[in-house]
């Protein structure tokens, strides 16, 4: 597992500013919420982590490992970062089945057959998917679909696991059930998460910190309870209310 040490970074597109200049460490095994108005600067944040956008200052270090640093063009490809992903859309593929889905990272980084049946077997027990093997995704219900996407962010044993608002698309009570998993699952894997939501409700059950964003901006960053009973200033504390 891994920390993750935002150092002044900085993100802009040409004169639009979207992430000021801050700075943030992630401790290792914890569970980090960043929860923000739409169009604060969270999904953009987490993008950085795994390489898919480029910081324009500052640097970005996951462990020990300087990953971006702008001002000596230093980049470390997405793949090399040894993080897990998972998307509000799922991503999962619509012509492999739950099996070769979750397989695919391993099959990428040439992990022999073997290994790879023994890593997506035990995985699928962790999501509770095992016996699915086989299923196609269009015979998968959209919770089966977003373990499918957890299982697959899990199965290369990522330093840092990153999830961009995973259970917006799914009901109500769905969603409560997917909460107390993926939180029970990152606690059995000791693993360092960080978790992009609008939903207050996800942000103050599943974390042990959260950080509140707006206009690419860190206002608060502290535990659910420091958030709720000592809000830094207004803005805090109406968004929260």
């Amino acid at each position: 597992m891994s920390t993750v040490t935002f150092d002044q970074i900085g993100k802009s597109y040409g004169p639009v500013k979207v992430i000021n200049s801050f700075s943030l460490n992630i401790k290792d095994g914890h569970f980090v919420s960043f929860l923000g108005p739409s169009g604060c600067g969270k999904t953009t944040c987490l993008r950085m982590v795994a390489g898919l956008e480029l910081p324009t200052s500052g640097k970005l270090l996951i462990g020990e490992n300087l990953v971006n640093d702008p001002a000596n063009s230093l980049l470390i490809a997405p793949e090399k970062r040894h993080v897990g992903m998972v998307f509000q859309s799922y991503a999962v593929w619509p012509h492999m089945n739950v099996f070769e889905n979750v397989a695919y990272p391993l099959r990428v980084s040439k992990v022999t057959a073997s290994e790879i049946k023994d890593r997506v077997q035990s995985i699928l027990k962790v999501v509770e998917l095992d016996g699915l093997e086989e299923r196609m995704p269009n015979m998968l219900s959209g919770g089966q679909q977003q373990r499918v996407a957890l299982a697959r962010g899990l199965v290369s044993r990522p330093k840092v696991l990153l999830l961009d608002e995973p259970l917006s698309n799914l009901d109500a009570k769905l969603r409560e059930k997917m909460r107390v998993d993926i939180r029970r699952i990152q606690q059995e894997f000791g693993i360092t998460c960080i978790y992009v939501t609008h939903d207050q409700v996800e942000a103050f059950t599943m974390s042990d910190t959260i950080v509140v964003l707006n206009k690419g901006d860190i206002i608060q960053a502290g535990s659910p309870n420091e958030i709720r009973s000592k809000p830094l200033n207004e803005f805090v504390a109406e968004f929260i209310r």
